[in-house]
């Protein structure tokens, strides 16, 4: 069991973050997730904890989903600072010969 705060998980549901965390089940990108009540404390408290092995099969069919690969949509917003940073450097050009 994994201790995270004052309250204690069981390994199957710290598994089965830990996977979602990391973006294995295509649910979201690989970064840690702050929660408030982490997975299965709930069940806990309610003093109904589910079962290891229904967490274990839940966490087995989410991994079996591919997760889906980051869109590339080529240089996207970038060409909007490159646009600006040329349009400033045109404007200081212009200014420089212009003061002359």
């Amino acid at each position: 069991m994994q201790k995270q705060g004052r309250v204690v998980i069981n390994g199957a549901a710290a598994r089965l973050r830990d996977d979602i965390d990391r973006g294995r089940t295509g649910d979201k990108v690989d970064w840690p997730d702050p929660s408030a009540a982490p997975l299965g404390t709930d069940d806990e408290a309610g003093a109904a904890p589910t079962p290891h092995t229904v967490i274990e099969k839940t966490r087995l069919a989410e991994r079996a989903r591919s997760p889906s690969p980051p869109k590339h949509n080529g240089l996207g917003a970038t060409w909007v600072l490159i646009y600006f940073v040329v349009s400033i450097g045109a404007i200081f050009v212009t200014s420089a010969f212009l003061i002359r």
